[in-house]
This record gives C-alpha cells, structure tokens and sequence, in this order.
C-alpha cells in the first residue's frame, strides 16, 4: 500500500516504506484479501468469530472497525476495534475470553503499537480488554503505545478458568476432582441416565432441532436473558459449518433438560454455555452432562485443554483448578482533560489500594 489507502477504506499516510500506516475497514468483506491469511490460531481470533461478533454482537449505535497495519505494501496486522456512543475498544464481547492483535510473523509490534496510538491520539480513552498479559505482543505493543504519547493504564478484567489435559483421559481426569463433585457425577449419573439420553451434534445435521431444545432449556433455566439474543445460535451455525461445534443435549423422557455449547479447535476445548432446567435441579442435570462431555472430549478427542470461559463462577475451580487473569487496558492520551484525569484517578487508586505504583503490563 505505501502510504495509500485500500479502495473503501480511510488510510494514513507513511513517511517511508519502513512505517507502519493503518487503514481502516467496517466489515472483513472490505479488507484486502491478503489480510484475511492473518485470522486464526485460537477460536476467539479466526474469521468464522469476528464475522458472528459483527453481525450478532455489536451494540446499538456502535460498529465494527477493522484496521490494518501495513508496511511496505503489506499488510502486517489486523486490530479488531469497537467505535460507538462510548468511544473506541477493542472488538470484544460479554463472550470474550482473549482479544489480541492479529499479527504476521514477522510483524514489527513495537511498530504496529505505535501507529495504532498514533490514530487514537483523537480520543482521550481507548480501552481493550481480555488481554493476556503474558502473550509476546503486550510489551512491545504498549511501548509503541507510550512512545506515541498514550499512558497505558492496566487492570483486571476478568478470570479465566482452565485445565491442563495433555495425555489426560477421563478416569484420570475424574480421580484428580473433589470429591464431592466425584460422587455427585457417580450417583447422580446412574440416577439421571437410567431414562435418559445424550446426544451430541458436532456439524449442521440435526443442529436446527438441537437448536430449539437449546432454546427451550435456556428460558427454562436460571440464566438471565442473553444480552445479544442471536449471537449464541449464530456461532453454532458458523462453528458447525467449520467442524469445530461440539452441542451436548441431554433429554429426559424426551424433554430437553440440559445443554452445553463446546468450540474445539487444535485440541483445545473451550465451553461456551451450559444450561439446564430448573425444575430437574434435584437431578444435577448439569453436573452430570458436563461429565459426558468431558469424557467425550478426553477419550474421543483427546483434548490438550479445557478451557471454562470468563467469569469467577464457584463450580469452574471444581472442574479445573487453574485460574489465568486477563487483563484490560485503558489507554489514556494525557493531552485531554479526560485521559489525564483517569491517569489520576488510575494512580490515586493503586495508592489507596497498595500504597504504591500501579501495576503494569510494561
């Protein structure tokens, strides 16, 4: 590109084929081909996500924006964006679990950083979330940032619960849980499964009807109403068609009374909803169908990871006993009167708090 813009596309000019210039896209449709090569490697990043976050999961008065990073022609990264009523994020949802640049291998990040700063200087907050603080880019990224005049100001976002299954199968798996989660799984598997049945759908064949049972467990169940109502359905329609949705269904007597959604990508198995009825809580329906699942995942799949999502919730340590913090970044441009005073109110709160300097990615 050299410092011209996409056709469609609003671009920045370089100085030199060495600079790094954005440009910026509102859909992946509008973005040059050889960009679309950069999606991928973990399930929140491929283009079957971003696609179902921008057409089920972008809030009102807000839309999608796509920049990317080229140098020398070429296009070096894709940074996923949000620009709404309340200013200019990193693409993430409610159902979020990691937001990273989309880089090349051989991307300059420090670079990358500091042309992304460089077009936010015109908003005094930029905020990303769902960042893992010890993923290669962060460093790099955020120095750019700050060489670019933003103060990076970091926090904790949100919990993330995990477990290392590497070479695991499902009888080792269940030895190292509580036991008290080990003997409600045994009793009330035998109890629950002796009238009932699982059914697992991992492609679009019987998906529409796994859908409506889905549907009718989630109104029946404890679950607040889903803040982007389409997005869940939709995800499992685009994950059928790649082969990497695994929805469990377990109904009793026929009626549906459990379900869980699974994406399963290079051995990792990451749950995306479960629900059950609560009329069949005695029962521990969602207990026992988080059991098959992962049974199935370890012995047929051989999964290397179970990963339970975001959020703190008490049963996800029973299941895995790992918790990675992701983190969120605000970053401030001190030559505005709000960036400088969230860098006050950043730093005056870590003195409350700790009685020192804030923590820092970099």
């Amino acid at each position: 590109m050299n410092g011209s813009a996409v056709p469609g596309m609003r671009g920045v000019p370089a100085a030199s084929a060495l600079d790094v210039t954005l440009a910026t896209a509102g859909s992946i449709d509008a973005l040059p081909a050889e960009a679309l090569a950069l999606f991928g490697g973990d399930a929140f990043a491929t283009e079957c996500w971003y696609r179902t976050v921008a057409d089920a999961a972008v809030p009102a008065g807000a839309k999608p924006v796509f920049l990317t990073a080229m140098q020398a022609g070429r296009c070096i990264a894709i940074i996923p964006m949000l620009e709404g009523p309340d200013g200019f994020a990193s693409l993430t949802t409610p159902y979020t679990c990691l937001w990273h640049p989309l880089l090349a291998p051989d991307a300059d990040v420090e670079r990358v950083g500091q042309a992304f700063a460089r077009l936010c200087r015109c908003h005094p907050l930029v905020r990303l979330d769902a960042i893992d603080a010890e993923a290669f880019w962060v460093q790099p990224f955020l120095a750019g940032a700050r060489a670019a005049g933003l103060r990076p100001l970091c926090f904790a976002h949100v919990g993330n619960w995990c477990c290392d299954t590497q070479g695991v199968g499902w009888a080792e798996y269940l030895a190292a849980r509580p036991g008290q989660l080990r003997e409600t799984i045994r009793r009330r598997s035998k109890r629950l499964m002796a009238d009932a049945d699982f059914t697992l759908v991992n492609s679009s064949h019987g998906l529409e009807s796994a859908l409506d049972a889905y549907a009718h467990i989630y109104a029946r169940s404890w679950k607040p109403a889903e803040p982007f109502k389409k997005f869940n359905p939709a995800l499992m329609r685009a994950c059928a068609r790649g082969g990497t949705l695994r929805l469990g269904i377990l109904r009793r007597h026929g009626a549906p009374i459990g379900a869980q959604f699974w994406i399963v990508q290079d051995r990792w198995a990451g749950l995306q909803k479960l629900a059950h009825d609560e009329a069949q809580k005695a029962l521990a329906p969602g207990t026992v169908l988080t059991g098959l699942m992962i049974r199935h995942l370890l012995d047929e799949e051989h999964v290397a990871e179970l990963d339970f999502g975001r959020g703190d919730d008490p049963y996800k340590q029973d299941w895995t006993g790992t918790r990675r913090q992701r983190w969120g970044v605000l970053l401030a441009n001190p030559r505005t009167w709000r960036g400088l005073a969230a860098i006050a109110r950043h730093f005056a709160g870590a003195w409350i708090r700790r009685g020192g300097r804030p923590f820092s990615l970099i």
